[in-house]
């Protein structure tokens, strides 16, 4: 029946949606290199509105441990450094008056262990959202009416198979995360 592979296709879509998510988390947890992705979600109070830093400056890494913001207005440097410092990112922003730059320290290993607590915490989160959607599509298949059992039980497999495999994909991106982190 539609109604049926659309709340199979419903539920996937949540579950991709939340690796996805995942993903984009993961990308914000440094693992001891310089990456645009650090700083993509720093605001700036850029005239009287809180703008991305990207649509500020030019975010670029010139080496390993350094990321380079050159603002494209000047009189916004300021503005870039308290953003950077409010962020609690753990950067000192170095200002030269033509652009910022930010050194990445090397990471210790209780800074390691911590981003991998993180990573997995993050993992966990993921699979409750997972979870969730499972759920949400086992209480949208209740509801239809004029359906037999076999096919409810069919389509809460299909519903269950769909949960395990995406907790593995959790599961695999977390294992994946650790390694990247606690590799020196």
């Amino acid at each position: 029946m539609e109604e049926l592979e659309l709340i199979k296709e419903t539920v996937k879509e949540e579950m991709q949606a939340a690796i996805r998510h995942l993903e984009h988390a993961f990308q914000k947890i440094r693992a001891g290199r310089a990456s645009t992705s650090m700083v993509q979600d720093v605001m700036v109070e850029y005239y009287g509105t809180t703008t991305p830093i990207n649509q500020v400056a030019n975010v670029s890494v010139p080496d390993a441990m350094t990321i380079s913001i050159q603002p494209w207005d000047k009189t916004a440097l300021g503005a870039i450094e308290k953003a950077i410092i409010a962020s609690n990112l753990g950067f000192a922003p170095s200002n030269n008056g033509e652009n910022i730059i930010l050194n990445v320290p090397p990471l210790t290993e209780e800074r390691r262990k911590d981003l991998s607590k993180q990573a997995r915490a993050e993992g966990e989160q993921t699979k409750i959202t997972i979870r969730n959607a499972r759920q949400e599509g086992m209480k949208d298949l209740k509801k239809l009416e004029n359906i037999s059992d076999d096919m409810m039980k069919n389509v809460e497999s299909d519903i269950q198979e769909l949960t395990d495999k995406f907790v593995r994909s959790v599961d695999e991106h977390v294992k994946m995360k650790e390694a990247d982190i606690m590799r020196v």
